[in-house]
């Protein structure tokens, strides 16, 4: 990651159209960003207001910087997100139940344990 200092936008719109700035210098953009992760040119939109830390992440290194210079609100440190709900981790939905400690419930009909 780069040291050097940078003056990034405290206002997240102004922020954001620093961030497609850069990019653009660098030769990339929002959409090749979302071509490399397999997902909408608009789930990328989403970080501009949403945390978003899979987006984050790429966004941060296409820049050759940390996430969390980028975004400090949404970061605790350079690899951790500040989590709205802090139990659930960055899972594919259909793993979802099976990674989460709630989550612990036998066969509803059967009542055998999992």
């Amino acid at each position: 990651m780069n040291t050097v200092e940078v003056d990034i936008p405290a206002a997240p719109s102004h922020r954001w159209e620093w961030i497609k700035f850069q990019l653009r210098l660098r030769g990339t953009s929002l959409a090749d960003i979302a071509r490399t992760l397999k997902v909408t040119g608009s789930a990328v939109k989403n970080a501009k207001h949403l945390p978003y830390p899979r987006v984050e992440r790429a966004i941060a290194s296409a820049l050759g910087l940390s996430p969390a210079l980028i975004w400090p609100e949404r970061w605790l440190s350079k690899e951790q997100p500040k989590r709205c709900r802090p139990g659930r981790g960055e899972a594919m939905a259909g793993n979802a139940q099976e990674n989460t400690p709630a989550y612990d419930l036998g066969h509803r009909k059967t009542g055998t344990e999992k």
